[in-house]
């Protein structure tokens, strides 16, 4: 009797023990991961101030730009000269435009768009780029501008005409109008995606080397910051990292400029993504963390 009652108290200590032992193993794991929750959610947040920051910037750039030309539509000529004046003002900028309405200028027809384009380092040149081929009245965000009242950020988009300026751009948008209301011109500062690309290396650089966002860092841990539009597409990323979101729900929050995480597989690894709206524009910013 007594080895039996002994057998039963030795059973029940292990198993008492193998379920404090789990729950222990399971509150680590837990604690753990909010831990990783934690810091990734920060990063998640400190890029998208940095990018936002980044493209405030750009902003006040491009409306120094569009004012000047708004003070200066007594002719073609003085319109060039005033998009020339400033076009040292962001090197990252490709080129600035001021796209007429129809016969705005009537020696200049149907299409005026002189576009100071940068042509390497430290040089711009002018051309004209509107024309029948490039009837830039039909044009998304000219369509879009002439609808609004407001400068925005037109989707991604690629434009190409054969020459060295073809290529994936984003633009910043602002219709010009007279002092009746009618719509002059719509001026935009061109980018391409290189600059953004740039930002987020150096922004993953800060991050890696901050030592209050890596205080819950595992010497296993690898992420890399991509830029998502609205539709779940990449916009920049680091080469050969496109990340592309199709789950409904991830989508839908992107669309609805919501937070959130998801686990998926990006380019084959299995990884943790989470993502959160960039201030200005409609695009987020995610931070893919592999398992």
């Amino acid at each position: 009797m007594t080895n039996k009652f002994t057998r039963v108290i030795l059973f029940i200590a292990s198993v008492v023990m193998a379920v404090v032992t789990a729950i222990s193993i399971r509150t680590c794991y837990m604690a753990t991961k909010a831990e990783h929750h934690v810091r990734y959610v920060g990063m998640m947040n400190v890029a998208s101030e940095k990018i936002a920051k980044t493209i405030r910037g750009m902003e006040m750039n491009a409306m120094n730009v569009f004012d000047e030309v708004e003070k200066h539509l007594d002719s073609p000529e003085t319109v060039i000269a005033a998009l020339e004046s400033k076009t040292s003002l962001n090197p990252e900028v490709r080129g600035y435009f001021a796209a007429f309405e129809p016969e705005y200028f009537p020696e200049k027809g149907t299409w005026f768009e002189p576009y100071v384009v940068h042509v390497d380092t430290s040089d711009f040149e002018l051309r004209m780029v509107g024309s029948a081929r490039h009837n830039y009245h039909k044009s998304d965000w000219y369509v879009r501008a002439k609808k609004g009242n407001e400068s925005f950020w037109s989707d991604p988009y690629y434009y190409y005409d054969g020459s060295d300026i073809s290529g994936h751009y984003t633009t910043f948008v602002k219709p010009v109008f007279d002092k009746t209301g009618r719509l002059v011109c719509v001026c935009g500062a061109d980018m391409t995606f290189e600059w953004l690309g740039k930002e987020l290396e150096r922004i993953d650089e800060a991050m890696r080397n901050d030592t209050l966002l890596n205080k819950y860092k595992n010497e296993d841990d690898d992420f890399y910051t991509v830029v998502i539009n609205d539709d779940g597409s990449s916009i920049a990323y680091p080469e050969g990292k496109k990340v592309t979101m199709t789950a409904e729900q991830t989508v839908r929050d992107l669309s609805q400029r919501k937070s959130g995480v998801i686990d998926m597989e990006v380019n084959g690894v299995p990884s943790t993504v989470y993502y959160g709206p960039i201030e200005h524009v409609d695009w987020s910013v995610a931070i893919v963390v592999a398992k």
